[in-house]
């Protein structure tokens, strides 16, 4: 067993060749290397295939015996200061490795066929590859050192993946963006990580935890520097999973190709900050204060993740603020100490957001066989609608995906969100209030894509689309009144499409509308010009293809059945079996087993809340065809003058708040990216006028002096003589005077 565990130094460095042998290729042969790219592909998913089997192996072994494993060598060793590199296989490790395999997978070849026409297609894979090494040497680093070289190289990859389409001016924007403000958190990592070796003399994580439990212990130490350095440590934890308040690259990263949305959601780039908490926890939960903070960090970024995603117009973003939310509910658990309720969430949200974001990246897929659709376009919900009955595989998945998130039962989410809603009782009743209460808000928002997207009718009719009759328009509007522009550059060669600009139903605007079962009905002339010889163009949207469909039908039983690691079977819970080692290092709310019955008890109430929300999406944005036309609760809030209040205030407001991300990039925009620029052209006046102004000053008068005594010489040798004795006189009195 010990010879297996000896090779697990191997797993970051499996798939490593291909991101070197790509880069090398495409340098120096790209013709040969880009005519087998194909083989490429083939390659990368073996070898994180043997990856994922070994991860899985060393898994099973591992909850078998209940034991971690680390292995270190010496690297640099100078007098006082030693540094160390190794790897450690822990229950935290074996969980991380098992996810960045079995979704790189899935992504992995998602991708072949989304990215196939791309011309960036090798290039995509060598730094899929690379993301995939970078993260796995993450996770089974033994010390921070290592660590940080992985956190910056997994930082890399995401600047590189996010801005992979770098032309686009906002894909190049949104890597710059994600870039600087994980910056902010990486530097502040950093100088957590010297602040600890300074008080222990050690990066390794078993000496850090024994040397600063001593330091507890014995009351050394100031209280005050070790405080500062653990939220310094955390700070680096908040930039990467996107936490409040350094959360704002997370929406712009979706600019981003959709497999990259996918595995950076679920296994990589956001949940390398969970990681880096879980690690670090025994450390966290020995200092006072720092515990509070994180679980005050998670609730408040549970609660704003919620409400940015109730009004999002992009697919993607909406996805993505979501992610936000569920990562804050991960963190929530860590700061009250509940380890084994934030992995259990971290592995159900994992496939479950992954299933969603492949999805979603179906759904574009598909949107791209419309005429005129531009890139835009293909994730815009406003121009979505009645895809069900064109991609009832996509629709179905995605349904699966959003109730899992939803937390309805026995969808994989439910188990882990549920063990967090009830120990947040135990821990704060507000913040349970609050984490209940997003569990509604994330019904809503999330069947409101869902809706949006899937129900209703669609918005461009395939059997009208040829312009012979009226067609069905786009869905509720969002965002007010809209004018449909088509740009020659947003459509097909040899493809003209021409619309009248139409006035559409405004759901979030000043002026009220009465939403009725016409909403949708609201026509519009499409004419299309097609060159008929051209078969590649298509009238109707389309199921993706199987290569597509395979990685969301796997993901599908994950998201199904993931859950079940958390039941107990005949008075054992795989689950807690797994991570005993990983929570026998620290003390806070550990606990093996749960009262199933008073969970499930507990659990009736949380999903009541759950189809609250999903009741309320359907009422605004079901097609009211059924009967819910004949409710009269509208006419119940005209009698009692709160109709204004609710749909033009309050309704507004959400949207506004969504809309402008909580206004927070504005905030940032005005007082900090404004005042560093007033701070600087006051720097610049400075340097400029008094600076330069005192030495340009200097000179000039030099010059105006020489100039006048010029003038006064006229070569009298008795005049120079009458005035340098002077001259000599009335400093003599001066310093006569003075003495």
């Amino acid at each position: 067993m010990a010879q297996t565990y000896e090779y697990a130094c191997i797993l970051p460095f499996l798939s490593l060749p291909i991101p070197i042998l790509l880069g090398v290729g495409l340098l120096l042969f790209p013709a040969a290397t880009k005519s087998i790219r194909r083989i490429w592909v083939f390659q990368s998913v073996l070898l994180l295939s043997l990856v994922m089997v070994f991860s899985i192996n060393l898994s099973l072994q591992q909850i078998n015996s209940s034991f971690t494993y680390q292995y270190v060598w010496s690297w640099i060793i100078n007098h006082d200061f030693f540094l160390e590199f190794g790897y450690i296989m822990d229950p935290l490790t074996s969980i991380m490795s098992i996810l960045i395999t079995t979704v790189g997978i899935m992504v992995l070849i998602y991708s072949d066929n989304y990215m196939f026409h791309d011309r960036g297609y090798l290039r995509f894979f060598a730094y899929l590859s690379f993301f995939s090494t970078s993260m796995l040497g993450l996770v089974l680093s033994s010390n921070l050192i290592q660590i940080y070289i992985f956190w910056e190289l997994v930082g890399i990859c995401s600047y590189l993946l996010i801005g992979f389409w770098f032309t686009r001016p906002l894909a190049a924007n949104a890597c710059q963006k994600a870039f600087v403000t994980n910056r902010v958190g990486d530097f502040a990592l950093l100088l957590g990580i010297l602040g600890f070796y300074w008080l222990t003399g050690s990066f390794e994580f078993r000496d850090l935890f024994q040397i600063f439990n001593n330091f507890v212990s014995n009351n050394e130490g100031n209280l005050f520097f070790v405080t500062l350095c653990a939220v310094l440590l955390f700070s680096g934890a908040v930039a990467k999973s996107a936490q409040f308040p350094l959360h704002v690259w997370l929406p712009d990263a979706m600019e981003g190709p959709t497999p990259i949305s996918a595995l950076m959601h679920a296994a990589t780039m956001v949940v390398a900050g969970i990681f880096l908490v879980a690690r670090l926890l025994p450390l966290f939960s020995f200092i006072p204060h720092i515990m509070n903070l994180i679980s005050l960090i998670g609730i408040i970024t549970v609660f704003l993740g919620a409400t940015l995603a109730l009004a999002q117009k992009d697919i993607k973003r909406g996805l993505a603020y979501s992610t936000m939310s569920q990562l804050g509910y991960m963190m929530l658990a860590l700061g009250m100490g509940s380890y084994r309720s934030a992995l259990f969430h971290l592995i159900t949200h994992a496939y479950s957001k992954a299933l969603l974001f492949l999805g979603s990246g179906s759904v574009i897929h598909s949107m791209q066989t419309l005429v005129g659709y531009s890139p835009k376009k293909n994730q815009n919900l406003s121009l979505m609608g009645g895809l069900r009955k064109h991609v009832p595989i996509t629709k179905t998945s995605f349904l699966l995906g959003t109730l899992s998130l939803c937390g309805i039962p026995p969808l994989g989410c439910f188990w882990s969100k549920d063990e967090i809603l009830n120990d947040s009782w135990l821990y704060s009743p507000i913040f349970a209030i609050i984490a209940w209460s997003t569990a509604g808000l994330t019904g809503f928002y999330m069947f409101r894509i869902y809706l949006l997207t899937f129900e209703g009718h669609l918005n461009v009719d395939s059997q009208n689309y040829s312009g012979q009759k009226k067609t069905s328009s786009y869905s509720v509007f969002l965002w007010g009144k809209e004018r449909v522009k088509v740009h020659k550059t947003d459509l097909p060669l040899l493809t003209l499409l021409t619309m009248k600009n139409t006035e559409g139903a405004c759901f979030f605007t000043k002026k009220l509308y009465q939403i009725n079962k016409n909403t949708r009905k609201i026509n519009q002339t499409f004419i299309t010009f097609c060159d008929f010889r051209n078969k590649n163009i298509f009238s109707y949207p389309y199921e993706s293809d199987n290569n597509i469909l395979f990685p969301i039908l796997l993901l599908v039983l994950f998201t199904l059945f993931v859950g079940f690691l958390g039941f107990t079977f005949n008075g054992l819970d795989i689950l807690s079996k797994w991570l005993r080692p990983s929570i026998n290092l620290f003390h806070q709310n550990s606990k093996n087993l749960i009262d199933w019955p008073e969970f499930l008890k507990d659990g009736v109430f949380s999903v009541s809340i759950a189809y609250l929300g999903i009741i309320v999406a359907f009422f605004f944005y079901k097609p009211l065809y059924s009967s819910l036309t004949n409710f009269n609760l509208l006419n119940l809030l005209v009698k009692k003058n709160i109709k204004i209040l609710v749909y033009d205030k309050l309704i507004n407001g959400i949207y506004d708040w969504s809309n402008n991300r909580g206004y927070i990039d504005v905030f940032y925009a005005t007082y900090f990216l404004g005042g560093i620029r007033r701070v600087s052209e006051l720097t610049s006046f400075f340097d400029r006028q008094v600076v330069d102004g005192i030495t340009n000053g200097v000179g000039l008068m030099t010059f105006i002096l020489g100039e006048g005594i010029k003038f006064i010489g006229g070569g009298r040798i008795s005049s120079y003589l009458f005035l340098y004795s002077f001259y000599i006189s009335i400093f003599l009195l001066i310093l006569s005077l003075l003495v």
